[in-house]
């Protein structure tokens, strides 16, 4: 049985205790850095491309091809005493890309 939480005003909520902590588990200057990457990343020689357009899909083989040239740019930085936030940044759009895709394919 859910308890609930009754607050001065006397308005009541459910529990918090089984639900994600979407505020604790993010940061905001992560988030607001990532941002930055993706709108510097949404320009093309054709033009702006939507800001969701990666969600319409893009192959499994090109995300991991990807994050790992990112990886390897962040090794070679981090060996160098160094941090690289784009290749950080990319390294976080193709992971988020690839869970997507098995996240859809389970929906199917």
């Amino acid at each position: 049985m859910a308890h609930v939480r009754t607050f001065e005003s006397g308005a009541t909520r459910d529990e918090m205790a089984q639900k994600p902590d979407y505020e604790g588990y993010l940061s905001p200057l992560v988030i607001e850095r990532f941002g930055r990457y993706m709108l510097a990343h949404q320009q093309t020689p054709d033009g702006p491309r939507a800001s969701d357009n990666w969600q319409l899909g893009i192959p499994k083989d090109e995300y991991i091809k990807s994050l790992l040239r990112h990886v390897v740019t962040l090794w070679k930085a981090h060996r160098a005493g160094q941090g690289d936030q784009e290749a950080l940044c990319a390294i976080m759009f193709n992971a988020m890309g690839y869970l997507l895709v098995l996240l859809k394919a389970e929906t199917k």
